[in-house]
């Protein structure tokens, strides 16, 4: 027997999945979408109503987290020789833009996932 609930889904969208439906959701969805592509950026989603929003400082703390992960990667691969120029500088800068690319999908679809490896640090509360 099948359960009915009140929410409609959308045609193609997983079961449970969120729905965008939510105007936290929609209203600062654009904004932690900017702070994946340039990093720095990471406070633009607390800007202005998003600082009351629980999705947009879930996505800063992302984005933040994201950034600090960018700078060390290239410390360190710039710091060692050879190893780090050749092998961690390029490896870890993959790694980067392909969590970013993750961040923006999961901002894009209205989720609060979090990034692996290093999703599981919060620094903005």
């Amino acid at each position: 027997m099948e359960e009915t609930t009140n929410q409609q889904q959308a045609p193609g969208a997983p079961a449970g999945a969120p729905q965008g439906s939510n105007p936290d959701v929609e209203k600062n969805k654009m904004m932690a979408i900017v702070g994946y592509i340039i990093p720095i950026l990471f406070f633009v989603p607390l800007v202005g109503e998003g600082k009351n929003s629980p999705y947009a400082k879930f996505h800063s703390n992302q984005q933040l987290v994201l950034l600090i992960a960018a700078i060390a990667v290239n410390v360190v691969g710039g710091i060692i020789p050879f190893i780090g120029w050749f092998i961690l500088l390029p490896i870890g800068t993959i790694i980067v833009i392909v969590l970013a690319i993750m961040g923006i999908i999961n901002a894009s679809k209205g989720e609060m996932k979090k990034l692996p490896i290093i999703g599981g640090f919060e620094i903005i509360k």
